[in-house]
């Protein structure tokens, strides 16, 4: 039986691996494509995760892709709310007939003699198939989807009550008037906690130290105001403009004025909070935008807790007990369940084995070329977003930036472009210059990036939009060719 061939193959059916196929259909539409999803649902992050409150921690004016405006009123999102977004993104460009699910990739090996990647999936039932083509999209996210990232609690198996890790909540769980601790600071704890206070008897989030917590506005009066006077399109495209520049002033502010931005976000927690609160627990030990902001609707965590129904506690953990959780204060905290929201398990290209030539591709061996595609590696794009804003802003652009790439390689009847460095006084450097501790534990296992274009990295939206819209396609750093066997032989092999 032949091996089936596509020009490109899309590997994931989130919010980056539908976008690109959009953009494909768009930009694209001589090529031939599939989607590669490992599960049986579209969506990603925004079906896998199903806790309670589960939300965007960026507004949808931003995280909504260019090409399909946002409608709904609320700009911050409930993850039900942005699945079917997804969803009706992959429709409305009938990108779903184009998707294979239950097809989770083990390995792709790169074949320079054919221009050509072998693309290895499991089935569900176990067995293996074998895909080909030409060009891959990795949109695999930056996380295993099997595994979360939890500590050795010391006494896990002597607490009685039940432990739940966010990323497998389980269908229906029952909490109501039960004794929750929320183990965790980020954008997951801070979700949880005011979520879990309509049913719970009272929500503890236990943290080990501080992060920075800001309230976000639900609803923007200026959103209802221009949709009532402009089309949507053009509406929603005014706003996008507006709230990339004002997330971008905020992250400059923070990383120029770092001592200002503290006392700024820190007067915003205190006047949410009971007079007599204990600012330490909303007091962090970094500087500002040296871990992300965590979003809070509304202040609707700083309401839980003026209303007595959440409490924050900073401290260690010494062990589980039976009832509860013995801290190194020696306080023990009375616990019916446990969640912890310890954070992801961060892994780069979903873990695929990758080869070129049955050579392994090491990733924290490569830099990282306009944050799209990877020194010495053939034929291979990774969408990642931004740290500091949206991920589909970036996702957006590097999706338009493939077209181009796709196009130009026509257009120069070549089959292969491979990124090289050939500039020995690039140095290199972290690929994600955040000290969040999910990226600390694999920072010697990502890719790097330089210090100068195209090899270096940036932040802002703006800059990357010149960069990777305007950027000539014959970049020096850009090796194209063809391969020894032509593009018809390739094809009469598969």
């Amino acid at each position: 039986m032949a091996t089936e061939y596509f020009d490109v193959l899309i590997i994931g059916a989130g919010l980056s691996g539908i976008g690109a196929a959009c953009h494909l259909k768009k930009n694209s539409p001589d090529k031939t494509f599939a989607i590669l999803e490992g599960r049986d649902a579209i969506g990603g992050t925004w079906d896998l995760f199903r806790y309670p409150g589960i939300r965007s921690d960026s507004d949808m004016f931003t995280l909504g892709y260019t090409f399909k405006p946002w409608t709904n009123r609320k700009g911050i999102a409930d993850g039900a709310d942005i699945r079917d977004y997804i969803r009706e993104a992959a429709a409305e460009h009938q990108v779903v007939p184009h998707i294979r699910f239950g097809h989770k990739i083990r390995a792709l090996n790169w074949d320079s003699q054919q221009a050509l990647w072998t693309v290895e999936a499991q089935l569900h039932d176990g067995s293996r198939k074998e895909l080909q083509c030409n060009y891959v999209i990795s949109c695999t996210g930056y996380y295993s989807y099997d595994e979360g990232f939890t500590p050795d609690f010391a006494g896990r198996d002597d607490f009685t009550g039940d432990i739940i890790h966010p990323q497998f909540w389980p269908e229906n769980y029952d909490y109501r008037g039960k004794k929750v601790v929320v183990i965790g600071s980020g954008a997951t704890a801070v979700t949880l906690v005011p979520a879990m206070t309509d049913k719970a008897g009272h929500v503890t989030m236990l943290q080990r130290s501080p992060s920075y917590v800001v309230s976000v506005p639900q609803q923007d009066p200026m959103v209802a105001l221009l949709r009532r006077l402009l089309p949507e399109k053009l509406a929603y495209h005014i706003i996008r403009g507006r709230n990339i520049s004002i997330t971008l002033g905020i992250y400059n502010f923070c990383k120029k004025f770092p001592a200002a931005a503290r006392r700024l976000l820190q007067w915003g927690v205190k006047r949410s909070l009971p007079a007599d609160f204990n600012m330490q627990h909303f007091t962090p030990k970094y500087a500002p935008w040296d871990e992300r902001l965590c979003a809070v609707p509304e202040g609707d965590m700083f309401a839980a807790i003026k209303a007595g129904k959440a409490s924050v506690v900073t401290d260690h953990i010494d062990r589980f007990v039976d009832k509860g959780i013995l801290l190194k204060s020696g306080e023990t905290l009375q616990a019916d369940t446990i969640i912890t929201a310890t954070g992801l398990k961060v892994q780069m290209l979903g873990n695929m084995a990758v080869s070129v030539d049955g050579q392994p591709f090491v990733p924290n061996q490569s830099m990282s070329y306009r944050g799209v595609m990877f020194e010495n590696l053939p034929n291979m794009a990774m969408i990642f977003g931004y740290t500091n804003s949206s991920w589909t802003l970036k996702a957006d652009l590097i999706s338009g930036w493939i077209c181009r790439l796709l196009k130009h390689m026509d257009d120069k009847g070549v089959r292969q472009v491979t990124p090289r460095c050939n500039d020995t006084t690039i140095r290199r450097l972290p690929f994600i210059n955040m000290q969040s501790g999910y990226i600390a534990r694999v920072k010697d296992q990502i890719p790097k990036q330089g210090d100068a274009r195209p090899w270096k990295l940036y932040q802002n939206y703006f800059l990357d939009m010149t960069l990777l819209k305007l950027a000539s396609m014959d970049d020096p750093a850009l090796e194209y060719s063809n391969p020894v066997v032509s593009h018809s032989e390739a094809r009469e092999a598969v």
